[in-house]
């Protein structure tokens, strides 16, 4: 399993999350990051987010450049 260290991390799209942990998904045992968004949401909007693990650590083309679809910026 990829280590992940817990704390902020920015979207490549601008917005920032923090990562609460990680857990596996009961049926796949597919490991999930646990994270919620670190800015304002809807009302009603659920604000505590799973994404598989190998998504949470790929890659975006942004501008024609690859970039981290998340990127650590600090505890």
């Amino acid at each position: 399993m990829q280590n992940i260290k817990l704390g902020k991390y920015k979207h490549f799209k601008g917005g920032e999350y923090e990562v609460l942990g990680v857990a596996k998904h009961s049926e796949s045992l597919a490991v999930m990051v646990i994270y919620k968004p670190l800015y304002p949401l809807e009302d009603g909007e659920l604000d505590t987010w799973v994404r598989p693990i190998e998504m949470f650590f790929d890659t975006r083309e942004l501008n024609g450049e690859t970039i981290p679809r998340f990127t650590f910026i600090g505890e």
